[in-house]
Order: structure tokens, then C-alpha cells, then sequence
């Protein structure tokens, strides 16, 4: 079946978006692949409908319950044969899954790495046909990534034992050292990476510095009533704290961390699920299992450890397209503390690489110019453009002609043969009598001393706005060296100019901060059918014991409700309506749509 059948019959979609396409076919040819695409981007496809293509069974490797639960509750809800094997499956479910196995039923199985590389399990696996193994969430298998997970490491036996049977690994953030690091640790080093864009331009992102940050939580979300959000906060104590107070102003909030009991975390987990819950306080595990198209926004309380952490964590938001926002707080204080965090660990080199991603966090907290370049060209999609959607390019603070000092800094690296890194550089350009610079003959340079009267703050802050905006780039597997990028030439030949902004103070930084109001956008949707909708879907959820949005996400409420089908052609003419759904529920749907 093609794959584009399988696309609009079982999942309801007529198009593919980006690389999925392309991803697809070079899979079903029984190659490997490393797929580099964010959150919400449409991954899960990329081995799904390989998947029901191919004979045999698809194995794909999670971390999570909750992720495993609700990849099979959607599948399930399009008549696909899956399955998910973990602690929680029952003696009876888990004989069903392997008799399904044997008789060649079953098309997925989401398994935990510790279950697919134990002994037994594997042994199993060699006489069974299998199609493809997916490792979601690859980024693990990486002390380079941002959540190392050592159990992920002994997925490399898999190339040896399963030769020809395709691997294709996925995550939503991995910089360039750990995309490399992922293929190794891995053993596909021939694997095609297919990187897409990690611009995500229905979000709008905004930083502000931490003070009275429960005051501004509260009039941020007084602006969003009746949305789905998430607040990260880096402590238990932190998550408690901020839920109770938004609860004592009269929000649906609820806490979540791991000192909860289960059944708790499985309930305010649930809760969200539902939308019982709007508001989950929660440290930064909550989500990483969610997969919940409508939280139109994510708060965080502190400062996340490294950007790929970040940009994982806002992804949450938005999932289903439509309008979200984010709003990070940063201060001293949360770099002070998750420096504390990484200094106590054992293993230099992950202290090493932890503490310049940790720098670069806090660069892009307090970053004058772009966010959004500055995340692309961080994962290596190297652009200078205005996005439009953060809070610089939207109020943009005041620019200067950079290009002159670009060019030094540029040269700097290059005569250097790219040997240094940020602070060597900066004592060059401003003639440092410092012995490495003698040593090392850096003193002869043709750009020793041509930056002397620039101030080795303003030198810091002119090239982290360099390398926000992809001309520079920080090398983290050679001892975090700045290298150049397919941006610097053009800059050299003074083809191009680069802005930059003048060195402010953090307090002159805090003074100039602007009130930002909310957008409201307006459509023709009709909000009356839209509660009607919901209401049938969350009675129907109930029901079936998922989450409304397995059986349809807002997404496709508001398209129903804008375009009110009263047939079953309009009705199937819906994104995320296949034949699958209409089936099932087309016919109540349209009731509800033609109901007066």
C-alpha cells in the first residue's frame, strides 16, 4: 500500500510535511536514518507507516510509560494492531501481545531499552520477522545530549544481530557534536541524517529577568483563561509553591514531581490529560510523555540547564499548529545553582561539555538579538534572519554597525587556525601579554591588538551575539573552540552587514523592558459548537478511558467548527479525519453539526 494511502486512510492527512516523505522511502529501501525534527513535528510517521507497509513487526524503543501509552491509545483508535510491553501490562495482556506476535497480527511494539536488550526478550526477537527497530528519543544514547540514559548504549548490539533490518533513530534536539556522537555510540555510522527545521514560527518566545516572577505568572495567565499550560520549575519545593498560589487566585493548578506518590502523579497526569486540570506546575520530567496537542503555553519558573533542554520543553506547546507562547525567567541565581548542579559530578568530561552548554543558556536568556537564530544556528541551521515571533525581533532594542568587529573576530579565528576559544581570542584582539599568547606566537598576528580599545566585556558580549547569529560557531567536541560556519565568508568579503547591539548593564537591561500585550486573533469560528464538540468528546473519552484528544485534538474541533461539514465528503476533507474516524464518529459529529 502507498504510503500516501496509508496517510489519508489511516491518519487522516492528505499532505506530508518537510522531510517525512522523504524519510519514509529511504526507510521502506532498508536503509538507516537519523532523524533530527522537533517536537510536534510529525516524527512518529516517519517509522509508523513504514511500519504498516513492510511485513513483520516494527520495534520502537521509548524511555517512557506514559509516551508508550498514548503512541498506542492513538494507533489503537485507527484499527492499527499495537502494543506497548512494561511493568504496568498485566500477565493476560502480555500473553495476548505474544500470541499477536506468532500469528503475525501485531505491527508496532513499544518496548523500554532495558526490556528489548535483555537476554530473554532479544533471544525472542532473532526468530520473529521484524520490519524496523525506532529509537525515539535517541538524544539519551549521547553524553553530549541533554538526558544521557547509559541504558541507551547497549542499543548498539542491535546493528550487529539484526544486520538487515533497518534502524532509524529520532529526537527532537541534538546539536551537531551529539547528532555525530548518536551514529557512533549507535553503529550506523552511514546512517543519513535528516535534519529539518527546528524553527517553530506558531510559538512566540519571550525572556525576562526573575524578579517577582509569581506576580508576572499570574497576570500572564489571567491573559490566557481556560488554556492548557505548563510551569517548569527546577525544585519539588518550587512546583508546590507556584501551584498553590495560582490555585489560591482561583486557577486549576496542580503539582507534579517525583515526591508525589504515583497514584497522585497519575492523576494530576490524567487530570491535564482531560483538561480537568488547565495548569501543571511541574519539575521538568512532566511532558516528556505527554502528547497533548493544545497547551498553548509554557512558563519557565528558572532557567533550564542547556538550550536543547529548552527548546524540548517548549515544544509541549503548540503541538497541534495553532498560536502558543513561552515566557522564560533567568537570574544569576539559577546559573549560580545549576553550575552547583553539574560541579558535582564525577565525569569531567560531561562536567566539561555541560558547563559551555550551561554558558550558552544563560546567552541566549539575557540575548539582545534574535532567540530564534540563535537556537537554529546552536543546532547548526546556520541563519541571520528576523523570525518575527520573540520578543527582540517583535520590540527590537537598539542596533549598531558590527560588521567592523565581526571582521576582526572572524580574522582572530583564522589565523589561529581555529585553536581558540572566546576569552583566548578576546586577549588577542585586545593585545594580552599573557605567556600562552607569546608561547603560541599568537602575539605576530596580523589581528593582535587590532580590538585593544574595545572592553573585554563588550568584546564578550559583541561575539556571543556572533555566534547567535551563526557567523561563529562553538566547537563543544574540541574543547569548546570557535570555528567559522557558511555564514562568516560573506562577512569577510563584506558582502553582508552584521548588526549588533550596543553592552548594556543587567539593570539598564531590566529598566528598558517594554509591557508586551497579548496578541488576540479572531476567526469565524463558531465557540458555541466548538463546547458542544468537546463536551461529546470528553463524554466519548470517558467512555473509552483515553485522552479526548486521541480521538480528535483541538485542532481539528476548530477546523470542524469553522467549517461546520454537513456531509461525510466535507467531513473527510478535515486534516486529522480519516476514514478510520469517519467511521467511527463522522456520523455523531455531523448530528452535532447540524444540531440547532
Amino acid at each position: 500500500m502507498a504510503k500516501h494511502t496509508i496517510l489519508k486512510k489511516t491518519f487522516g492527512y492528505s499532505e506530508f510535511r518537510g522531510n517525512q516523505g522523504a524519510i519514509i522511502d529511504h526507510i521502506l529501501d532498508g536503509n538507516d536514518a537519523l532523524v533530527i525534527m522537533p517536537t510536534g513535528g510529525g516524527k512518529s510517521l516517519c517509522y509508523q507507516i513504514p511500519a504498516l507497509i513492510n511485513e513483520g513487526l516494527a520495534i520502537i524503543v521509548s524511555p517512557l510509560i506514559a509516551l508508550m501509552n498514548d503512541q498506542v491509545a492513538a494507533l489503537q483508535q485507527l484499527d492499527v494492531n499495537a502494543a506497548t510491553l512494561h511493568s504496568n501490562i498485566s500477565d493476560t495482556e502480555t500473553r495476548q501481545i505474544f500470541a499477536d506476535i506468532q500469528e503475525g497480527k501485531l505491527k508496532l511494539l513499544y518496548v523500554s531499552p532495558e526490556k528489548l536488550m535483555s537476554d530473554g526478550f532479544l533471544k525472542y526477537l532473532v526468530n520473529q520477522k521484524i520490519s524496523l527497530f525506532g529509537i525515539d528519543e535517541a538524544h539519551c544514547v549521547s553524553i553530549w545530549g541533554n538526558d544521557f540514559r547509559p541504558e541507551y548504549v547497549k542499543l548498539s548490539a542491535l546493528r550487529n544481530t539484526f544486520s538487515a533490518v533497518p534502524i532509524i533513530a529520532l529526537t527532537a534536539t541534538a546539536d551537531h557534536a551529539t547528532q555525530q556522537d548518536i551514529l557512533r555510540q549507535l553503529a550506523i555510522p552511514n546512517a543519513k541524517t535528516f535534519l529539518s527545521s527546528f524553527e517553530r514560527k506558531n510559538i512566540t518566545t519571550r525572556a525576562k529577568s526573575g524578579q517577582k516572577r509569581m506576580e508576572q505568572i499570574e497576570n500572564f495567565v489571567k491573559i490566557h483563561p481556560n488554556e492548557s499550560g505548563i510551569v517548569y520549575c527546577l525544585s519539588r519545593k518550587s512546583t508546590e509553591k507556584v501551584a498553590e498560589s495560582l490555585e489560591a487566585k482561583g486557577f486549576q493548578a496542580a503539582a507534579y514531581h517525583a515526591g508525589l506518590d504515583p497514584s497522585t502523579r497519575r492523576r494530576v497526569q490524567d487530570d491535564f490529560q482531560n483538561d480537568t486540570v488547565k495548569i501543571v506546575c511541574a519539575t521538568i520530567a512532566f511532558g516528556m510523555g505527554i502528547d497533548k496537542p493544545n497547551i498553548r503555553w509554557v512558563i519557565h519558573y528558572n532557567m533550564p540547564k542547556n538550550i536543547e533542554g529548552y527548546y524540548q520543553e517548549i515544544g509541549r506547546a503548540g503541538r497541534d499548529g495553532d498560536p502558543a507562547e513561552t515566557l522564560l525567567f533567568s537570574s544569576w541565581g539559577d546559573f549560580l545553582m545549576l553550575k552547583k548542579f553539574i560541579d558535582e559530578s564525577p565525569n569531567k568530561d560531561f562536567k566539561t561539555v555541560q558547563l559551555a552548554k550551561l554558558d550558552r543558556m544563560w546567552q541566549f536568556a539575557t540575548a539582545a538579538s534574535c532567540r530564534t537564530n540563535m537556537v537554529l544556528n546552536y543546532f547548526g541551521e546556520f541563519v541571520n534572519n528576523n523570525c518575527g515571533h520573540c520578543d527582540n525581533c517583535l520590540h527590537p532594542p537598539t542596533f549598531i554597525d558590527g560588521t567592523v568587529f565581526s571582521q576582526m573576530a572572524l580574522s582572530g579565528i583564522i589565523r589561529t587556525r581555529e585553536q581558540v576559544g572566546i576569552n583566548l581570542l578576546i586577549d588577542i584582539l585586545r593585545a594580552s601579554y599573557k605567556q600562552e599568547i607569546r608561547m603560541k606566537g599568537y602575539d605576530q598576528l596580523k589581528t593582535y591588538g587590532v580590538g585593544r580599545n574595545i572592553s573585554f566585556q563588550h568584546w564578550q558580549h559583541y561575539i556571543t551575539q556572533m555566534i547567535n547569529q551563526g557567523i561563529i560557531r562553538i566547537d563543544y567536541t574540541d574543547h569548546s573552540k570557535l570555528k567559522t560556519t557558511p555564514l562568516s565568508s560573506p562577512v569577510l568579503k563584506k558582502e553582508v552587514a552584521i548588526k549588533l547591539t550596543e553592552f548594556v548593564s543587567q539593570k539598564e537591561q531590566k529598566e528598558r523592558e517594554k509591557k508586551i500585550k497579548k496578541e488576540v486573533n479572531f476567526s469565524n469560528i463558531d465557540s458555541a459548537l466548538v463546547a458542544r464538540l468537546k463536551k461529546w468528546r470528553t463524554h466519548l473519552a470517558r467512555t473509552q478511558r483515553v485522552p479526548p484528544y486521541v480521538i480528535f485534538n483541538d485542532r481539528t474541533i476548530n477546523f470542524i467548527a469553522s467549517a461546520k461539514p454537513s456531509t461525510s465528503d466535507d467531513l473527510i476533507a478535515i486534516d486529522g479525519i480519516g476514514p478510520v474516524k469517519l467511521e467511527k464518529y463522522g456520523e455523531a459529529v455531523i448530528e452535532i453539526v447540524t444540531s440547532k
